[in-house]
C-alpha cells in the first residue's frame, strides 16, 4: 500500500513552493549523508532510543554516520521536515543504502535477522 502523500494538484500554486523549500536544509543534509554513507542515523540528543541504535551498531561492527539535530526542546520546527519528507514519525531514523528501514527496535531485528548484514553486502 503507497504511503498517502497530499497530491500536489491539491497545493494553491501560491504556497507550493514554500511548502516544497520548508526546512529543506536539513531534509538536504540527511540526503548528501545517505550518499556519501553505507548507514545513517538520524537523532536528537537526550533520547534513549537514539542512544541505543547506535550502541546495537557498534556492537554489531557496522560503522554509521550520525548526525544529531537539537534535543526534546530544540530544533523540534527542524526535525518535523524529516518525518514529513519521511513518514517516520520517530527517532532515530535509520537508512541502510538509502533506505529507510525504521528505528531502533526495527534495526535490532535486522541485525538479528542476519538481513542487515546481507544488505551492506
Amino acid at each position: 500500500m503507497p504511503r498517502q502523500i497530499l497530491d500536489e494538484a491539491k497545493i494553491h500554486p501560491a504556497i507550493r513552493e514554500r511548502v516544497a523549500k520548508h526546512h529543506e536544509s536539513i531534509v538536504k543534509e540527511v540526503q548528501e549523508a545517505l550518499a556519501a554513507h553505507p548507514v545513517v542515523v538520524v537523532g536528537m540528543r537526550q533520547n534513549p532510543h537514539v542512544r541505543k541504535a547506535r550502541q546495537v551498531l557498534a556492537a554489531a561492527g557496522v560503522s554509521f554516520h550520525y548526525i544529531e539535530h537539537g534535543s526534546y526542546l530544540s530544533d523540534w520546527r527542524r526535525r518535523n521536515a524529516l518525518k514529513m519528507w519521511t513518514g517516520w514519525p520517530t527517532f532515530p531514523m535509520v537508512f541502510v543504502k538509502g533506505m529507510l528501514v525504521g528505528g531502533c527496535d526495527d534495526l535490532a531485528k535486522l541485525i538479528a535477522s542476519g538481513e542487515l548484514k546481507a544488505m551492506l553486502g
